[in-house]
């Protein structure tokens, strides 16, 4: 078991970034009370971005808090809560030790790892660095996402227990290794597409890589 941290919520809107007028929900503060979780998302959560965030693969966004005071001192600044825009800042599960397809125990729900958390670009307007998204990469610290197997209501400060872990052994860690690290490797994208538990977007992202790696 391990103990989360907070459950963080935010329905999009207006925001000032690095000067410009942005509408989205990555901005998010942590619940106070039970809270609903359906298929796609907690209730009063919300993304203004549909077509990248979001969705039945990406209902849930984690982050682990451990990541913290690295950014803060990379950073030179304090962090708020939910500074990645993650829907649960969770303690003790760090991408190499969360495998694509581990399933999890959350308040009443049960959700299930998807893929590695890809960053956008409004990181990098929230915190005015350019550089932001591919720092992320580079570090892989990315967080990751959860689909939802069960819908239910979770504690604001839930336990969250795995059940199960993925079949494949692929750790969030390792997807991001060859997604933006190893892409010529083309073992390891087939050992990663073995997964059944990967997201959509994922596996689509890999099978382009694969066919391109295979025609050259």
């Amino acid at each position: 078991m391990t103990q989360d941290y907070s459950i963080n919520l935010g329905k999009p809107a207006i925001h000032e970034f690095a000067g410009r007028q942005i509408n989205s929900g990555i901005v998010k503060r942590p619940a106070d009370s039970p809270v609903m979780l359906y298929k796609t998302h907690f209730a009063g959560d919300g993304q203004a971005d549909l077509k990248h965030h979001g969705g039945p693969d990406k209902a849930v966004c984690v982050y682990p808090a451990e990541h913290y005071s690295y950014w803060e001192t990379t950073l030179e600044r304090k962090l708020p809560a939910a500074a990645f825009g993650e829907n649960v800042t969770v303690k003790g599960l760090a991408e190499q030790d969360v495998w694509i397809g581990d399933v999890f125990q959350l308040g009443e729900a049960v959700v299930q790892v998807s893929q590695p958390r890809q960053p956008c670009v409004k990181l990098a307007l929230k915190y005015d660095i350019k550089d932001m998204v591919l720092r992320v990469q580079q570090t892989g610290f990315t967080g990751f996402y959860f689909r939802v197997l069960e819908e239910g209501y979770v504690d604001p400060r839930p336990v969250l227990k795995r059940l199960s872990r993925g079949k494949e052994s692929i750790s969030v860690w390792y997807a991001n290794e060859v997604k933006y690290r190893d892409s010529g490797n083309l073992a390891a994208i087939e050992e990663v597409l073995r997964e059944e538990a990967l997201s959509e977007s994922w596996r689509d992202s890999f099978l382009k890589k694969r066919d391109r790696l295979m025609n050259v």
